[in-house]
């Protein structure tokens, strides 16, 4: 009988070693395979925000270059018209050029509002805001030199161009600001992913 009392407790301790061992060894699977997981949910995070952070700087970029192109039309024009100082006809092929250039400009806008965040979609709707006024000032100022030749001295138009000059200074700091950002979030996994 003591015989079949050991068998018994040796097959049971077997059996719940057996046990003992598999749920251990089940426990240390789903561990690392949690932790595989993380590595590769930080990895697609990682690259989601590299790609992120192109897209965006991309955006920005097309964007004040399209600013700068019809900017520098207008500039152009602007001095141009205060330098002759004398009556001459409107010139609206060259004021629908700079418009067209601006409307460029505007659909570059766009897709910094689609690419946020909401700070800097904002700040680039109020720069095109501001260069639209600048544009309007601009040709109102050929309207008026194309009627008497002498225009409003241009201060207006001055104005406008110092305040897109701020509005872009605004622009460039938060798109800079974004970017940076990103950059500094790219190796850090976000805190949530940690948890269990």
């Amino acid at each position: 009988m003591t015989a079949i009392l050991v068998s018994v407790v040796s097959v049971l301790g077997t059996v719940m070693g057996a046990t003992l061992t598999a749920f251990v060894a089940a426990r240390t699977e789903r561990r690392r395979e949690r932790s595989q997981d993380r590595v590769r949910l930080n990895e697609l995070w990682v690259e989601h925000q590299r790609w992120r952070r192109e897209r965006r700087q991309a955006a920005y970029l097309s964007f004040l270059e399209a600013l700068g192109t019809a900017d520098r039309d207008n500039q152009a024009f602007f001095r141009e018209l205060r330098a002759r100082r004398s009556q001459v006809p409107l010139d609206e092929s060259r004021i629908a050029a700079i418009r067209l250039k601006f409307k460029d400009a505007e659909s570059a806008g766009l897709v910094v509002v689609l690419e946020g965040p909401e700070a800097v979609a904002e700040a680039a709707q109020n720069l095109v805001d501001q260069l639209s006024s600048l544009v309007q000032h601009v040709r109102e100022y050929a309207e008026a030199v194309a009627a008497d030749g002498l225009g409003n001295g241009g201060y207006i138009v001055h104005e406008a161009g110092m305040g897109f000059i701020a509005e872009r200074k605004a622009f460039l700091g938060l798109a800079r600001d974004v970017l940076d950002e990103a950059a500094k979030h790219m190796q850090i996994l976000p805190e949530a992913q940690y948890r269990d």
